[in-house]
């Protein structure tokens, strides 16, 4: 058998190896680890890139088993934030020289709700004089959608699939038209074809969920050439017909390890696209992300929702609630991120280095 040392320095994985170091224990945990750390470094560096999230709205027509704001949730208290205050939210990211944000909503198609998002696209380049970058997150929608919202600014596009095992996305999906599996990845493909920075993830720590699993939904991303990704652990939510699985469930901290062990990996498969280290982390282990920033990701979403909207984004329980303001959040997360040795990039859109090789383009 290849020592575990050697595993982790190799150039290519097998599938193999990938499971060897998902099912790693003791201290090759931390050997992966320090290998992760020092790939990244060396190719993205120890700059952090802050993507202003603004989660503006929780209506959404999906009704994924896994989301507190599925459609069939009438627990939830529904919201959609005004134009102008998202607008206002992306002039603080401005002004506070985040250089980017991100738009995240629940997932709807129609004419209106493509035309409001382009428009807010328009608006956003306009009150920034361009500088702004821009990510949107709101689903599985038409090329022709997809088009209209690249040429009105937007130039990152994350679509999670949660699960690239088939079988396993219809445990945690509804098996009907508006879930097919096989339109969320040729959205990915649509995504590419637009000409987007394309970022998808997973839920690590799932019911039915597999060592193998984990293992081919990190190559599907190899596979896929994905820019970016965003990643974290499964936290169940009691108003969700997964919650009825719960003891299949891995403990809380177990799932927190394999989620930095997905963002380790994925760094030493490809080592200069960009990772997000999820608030979910955080909702686990206070210092989550910061661990999941000193192991491999470079990419943390300050959310810059308004305030009294912020509780009512339940993707998932126990979700971290922000007390600070929004200047006092920010002089938080420098000193955080300071303190691993880490520095944050201001006014740079914070593009994947992966899609500038990729692309033959420049990463902003």
């Amino acid at each position: 058998m290849t020592p575990f040392s050697e595993i982790i320095h190799k150039d290519t994985f097998t599938r193999d190896d990938i499971i060897r170091m998902l099912t790693c224990t003791g201290d090759e945990i931390n050997e992966l680890f320090a290998r992760s750390a020092k790939v990244k470094e060396e190719n993205v560096g120890n700059v952090v890139y802050f993507r202003g999230l603004i989660e503006f709205s929780n209506i959404c027509s999906k009704n994924c088993y896994y989301c507190g704001i599925r459609k069939g949730n009438r627990h939830v208290k529904r919201y959609n934030i005004s134009d102008d205050e998202i607008i206002e939210a992306a002039r603080f990211a401005y002004e506070n020289d985040f250089g980017s944000v991100v738009l995240q909503g629940g997932e709807l198609e129609s004419e209106a709700y493509t035309a409001r998002i382009e428009n807010l696209l328009h608006r956003i380049k306009e009150i920034s004089d361009d500088k702004l970058g821009v990510t949107l997150s709101v689903g599985e929608q038409s090329p022709e959608v997809y088009k209209r919202w690249f040429a009105a600014g937007a130039h990152r596009y994350l679509l999670r699939i949660e699960s690239s095992d088939q079988q396993l996305y219809y445990k945690i999906h509804p098996t009907e038209k508006k879930h097919r599996f096989e339109r969320r990845i040729k959205a990915l493909h649509d995504l590419r074809e637009a000409g987007y920075q394309v970022g998808t993830g997973v839920m690590i720590g799932l019911p039915f969920q597999t060592a193998e699993n984990l293992a081919d939904d990190l190559l599907f991303m190899k596979n896929l050439d994905i820019d970016m990704c965003g990643m974290g652990p499964y936290i169940e939510h009691h108003e969700t017909p997964l919650y009825q699985y719960k003891n299949l469930l891995l403990p809380l901290e177990e799932r927190f390890v394999l989620s930095l062990k997905m963002i380790a990996i994925l760094r030493l498969l490809m080592k200069n696209i960009n990772i997000a280290a999820s608030t979910a982390l955080q909702a686990i282990d206070p210092f989550g992300r910061e661990k999941a920033l000193q192991l491999g990701a470079n990419i943390i979403m300050p959310n810059i929702t308004p305030g009294i909207y912020r509780d009512d984004y339940n993707l998932y329980e126990n979700k971290p609630k922000i007390t600070q303001n929004a200047e006092d959040y920010k002089r938080f997360l420098e000193e955080r991120i300071a303190q691993i040795g880490n520095v944050v990039g201001y006014n740079k859109w914070g593009d994947s280095l992966h899609f500038k090789e990729r692309s033959g383009g420049e990463a902003g």
